[in-house]
């Protein structure tokens, strides 16, 4: 008897077709091969406070969390999650019911996702946005319904036009996804803002999901204001932060999510055959890390403001358009002022031009004429390597 012959058909399902080869594993790679510095990916190039790391390792000698931790995060760390959720916002969470601990802040928003979204439901989402939130919605089987964050040249800002986000919601609008403060933008809601989306969210029956791994990396007048204790959101909205942003041990992938327990109860039925666990020594380090004194996150957030002043006048200086961020550790620019229209090929010739690396926007966006022409920068690099980016790409304007 002779084999049939196997007919191939794409392998990667119609799902996730669109989505390729992440544009952070495309950039960064294209750092290495070029010797170039890399302002693309947002990862610090210095270790977070000895002290955090030091608890790691002591952690690993004592053998806590060498095996399988608990699945919902060891008791340590659960416990310092519910207190800082109450020490910065005044927030009592259970951390027995209400606390659950991810392999960072990618995992619980593809936990979340899976967990509450029907095939067909839609969710409404602020563009552009983290390119993890497009591929978790398109695996749920859910429709990404996109509201635009919306250049404001004069105040050198974005901003979120209300009226639109409330037309955005339909009958079949399941969920809304927020990320402040926002990446790639910088933008960090008002409370103003927030109050509306949390009225619409109420009067529209909605689930809330908002994305806040940024909540300690705000400059100037801005303040991180999470959605949760505003009136009715307590009930519908999980909040979903990490370690990796705060205390710049990105690598450890520690992240986590607070809800009401039936919400924890339901992203814990699909976290559990993901990763199942993960990080357990580094559990225990940012069990500690969290209960650092206020010292700690005001010093981390003027470093970074200085950082992100000595990159900004840098990027100007080269003739970039910049919108200065209010959150985050990224600043979007504009090419125009450098005849450039395309994004994507002024990042991919850019390593050979000046020996940087940065990310186009146009990727994070369903409208990629919205973002064709910005391209975003990371500041969480050591002061000479941004000083040394800033010197090489003024040969962009001569």
């Amino acid at each position: 008897m002779t084999g049939m012959t196997f007919t191939a058909r794409p392998f990667l399902n119609r799902r996730l077709a669109e989505f390729g080869t992440t544009i952070f594993a495309e950039m960064s790679a294209l750092a290495a091969s070029t010797g170039s510095i890399n302002l693309g990916q947002g990862f610090p190039d210095t270790d977070g406070p000895e002290e955090i790391r030091e608890a790691a390792v002591r952690a690993l000698r004592d053998g806590r969390g060498n095996q399988y931790p608990p699945g919902p995060g060891v008791p340590e760390l659960r416990t310092a999650i519910a207190g800082h959720q109450a020490r910065r916002y005044g927030l009592t969470v259970d951390p027995d019911t209400e606390v659950l601990v991810t392999a960072g802040a990618t995992e619980a928003i593809a936990a979340t996702l899976l967990a509450l979204l029907e095939p067909g439901d839609e969710v409404v989402a602020l563009e552009p946005y983290y390119d993890s939130y497009a591929a978790c919605i398109a695996m749920a089987g859910a429709t990404r319904v996109p509201v635009t964050l919306r250049p404001d040249p004069e105040r050198s800002r974005f901003r979120l036009d209300l009226d639109e986000l409330r037309a955005a919601v339909t009958d079949r609008t399941r969920l809304l996804l927020i990320n402040t403060p926002h990446n790639p933008t910088g933008t960090v809601l008002t409370r103003a803002e927030l109050t509306a989306i949390a009225e619409l969210a109420v009067e529209r029956n909605l689930l809330v999901v908002t994305d806040e791994v940024y909540e300690h990396l705000v400059f100037d007048d801005a303040e991180h204001i999470p959605l949760a204790p505003l009136p009715g959101m307590r009930e519908r909205t999980v909040t979903i932060s990490s370690a990796g942003k705060t205390f710049s041990f990105t690598g450890w992938k520690v992240g986590w999510l607070t809800a009401p327990p039936a919400l924890v109860a339901a992203v814990r039925s699909a976290k559990q055959f993901l990763t199942y666990v993960s990080s357990g020594p580094f559990q225990y380090a940012i069990a500690e890390a969290l209960r650092l004194p206020d010292s700690y996150f005001d010093g981390f957030r003027a470093d970074l403001l200085r950082k992100r002043d000595l990159l900004a006048d840098g990027l100007r200086a080269a003739g970039f358009e910049v919108y200065l961020p209010r959150g985050t550790y990224f600043i979007t620019t504009d090419i125009t002022p450098f005849g450039e229209k395309d994004a994507h090929t002024f990042c991919r010739t850019l390593p050979e031009r000046t020996g940087v690396v940065a990310i186009p926007n146009s990727v994070f966006y369903d409208d990629r004429e919205a973002g064709r022409t910005q391209v975003r920068f990371a500041f969480c690099k050591k002061d000479e390597v941004l000083t040394e980016a800033a010197d090489r790409l003024r040969s962009l304007a001569s």
